[in-house]
């Protein structure tokens, strides 16, 4: 599904966000990505879609390679990947279900998606889609009315509306408190499991990578430290995963 071999990013100040990444990636993985701030999590999520594009080594998904796809061919990978944000890029003052059909735009024709045409198959879509994340009765509501976990939902279910095989999300949990994070974590497991979707999020509680995650990825300093299984990430892995440069 998705390959990484040798990833490397170095920033402007020679600051290296990733340090020679190899990764297989198979469907209907759950991936939790863990590690310290600057450790390159969101460097690496954002070179699995394209929109960081690597200093070195390539990224494909489904055989094409991000890193030397044309346009349209970049556009048609993009369509397969659903990306959900740490602080949900919602359109505020639009309604939970444009917003979710915003997920459609890179389905439709050009012209359609500039005047927000969207067939009558792609709004019963979103309606199935916010349905299955507990939002069916919210569709018409603004979205700046919504709490942080029913937004996170949204932005969850605008992923999923594009039919992704694989979902990104960078830190989903940031904006919320405990309990939440507990919801939206067993719903996007859920949802891996009953569609064989591959899901890869980047975590900072290590506790909850140990619950959720099938596969947890550590990084350190831009180069995986750890990849296996929860039950490996003990005290000691994690302790060489999170201790500090200076140790």
């Amino acid at each position: 599904m998705i390959r990484v071999r040798g990833l490397r990013k170095v920033y402007p100040g020679r600051t290296v966000g990733l340090d020679g990444i190899d990764l297989d990636l198979p469907a209907g993985e759950f991936v939790a990505l863990i590690g310290p701030s600057g450790a390159g999590k969101s460097t690496l999520l954002r070179c699995l879609n394209g929109l960081v594009a690597p200093t070195a080594g390539d990224v494909s998904v489904d055989g094409v390679s991000v890193g030397g796809a044309s346009t349209d061919e970049l556009r048609r990978v993009r369509a397969r990947i659903g990306f959900v944000f740490q602080q949900f890029n919602l359109l505020r003052r639009l309604s939970v279900l444009e917003n979710v059909l915003v997920g459609r735009l890179a389905r439709i024709p050009t012209f359609r998606s500039l005047l927000a045409l969207f067939p009558a198959a792609d709004v019963a879509r979103a309606h199935a889609v916010l349905e299955r994340v507990g939002l069916e009765g919210l569709a018409n509501r603004r979205v700046d009315t919504l709490s942080g976990g029913q937004q996170q939902r949204v932005a969850i279910a605008r992923a999923l509306v594009q039919d992704p095989r694989v979902l990104l999300a960078d830190e989903p949990m940031a904006s919320l408190d405990p309990a939440l994070a507990h919801t939206v974590l067993a719903l996007l497991r859920r949802i891996s499991e009953e569609d064989g979707l591959t899901v890869v999020t980047s975590l900072h509680v290590l506790e909850l990578a140990r619950l959720y995650g099938r596969r947890v990825v550590g990084l350190r300093a831009g180069r995986v430290a750890y990849d296996g299984p929860p039950e490996g990430l003990t005290e000691a892995v994690a302790e060489r995963i999170f201790a500090s440069r200076a140790a």
